[in-house]
């Protein structure tokens, strides 16, 4: 599984050399951060699925900041968030909202998101906003409990995994052996 990550990240020698990425210094690009190991890939990939779920832009510069404080694998963390995309964003919500209806006893409903429309940037947002508002306490509870159990799931699936992996080696290794 080692080989398999490797293979599709990039080098992060290479990327200290990049003349836009070398401001960055030693925080980002630190080797702890691109290191590819059973802990690193799991805690990377599972705060990946956590900062997917954070409203608007902020997504990967959270998952940047997790890493460099948890020591996950910063790549595979940042790809993770793509999971979250314009037309996965309101099954993910409307599941959160659920969770968070069924956790605080709300009767609130769900309502759909405002269209973009032709009524501007700025009102787009404010309706956003009031979108958001109205959907409150269900969400604010239901999407942290999501994150947390997409991020469980995947820590899960991929330490399971990797350890599968690793004793099929080992018992294909003594069977060559012997």
């Amino acid at each position: 599984m080692q080989k398999f990550f490797r293979r599709y990240l990039p080098d992060p020698e290479q990327l200290r050399q990049h003349r836009l990425l070398r401001w960055m210094g030693k925080s980002v690009l630190a080797d702890q951060l691109w290191h590819v190991n059973r802990r690193s890939v799991a805690v990377g990939v599972a705060i990946g699925m956590f900062c997917g779920l954070i409203p608007g832009p902020l997504q990967m510069l959270g998952a940047a900041v997790a890493c460099v404080l948890l020591r996950g694998n910063l790549p595979l963390a940042l790809v993770a968030t793509f999971y979250t995309n314009p037309l996965t964003i309101v099954p993910l919500y409307l599941v959160a909202f659920g969770i968070g209806r069924f956790l605080t006893g709300s009767d609130a409903t769900f309502v759909m998101p405002p269209e973009r429309g032709e009524a501007g940037w700025w009102s787009w947002c404010q309706g956003l906003i009031d979108w958001l508002t109205h959907l409150g306490q269900p969400l604010l509870v239901g999407l942290p409990v999501l994150a947390l159990s997409l991020a469980l799931a995947a820590w899960l699936a991929i330490t399971l995994i990797w350890r599968w992996q690793v004793s099929r080696r080992a018992r294909q290794r003594r069977e060559t052996r012997a």
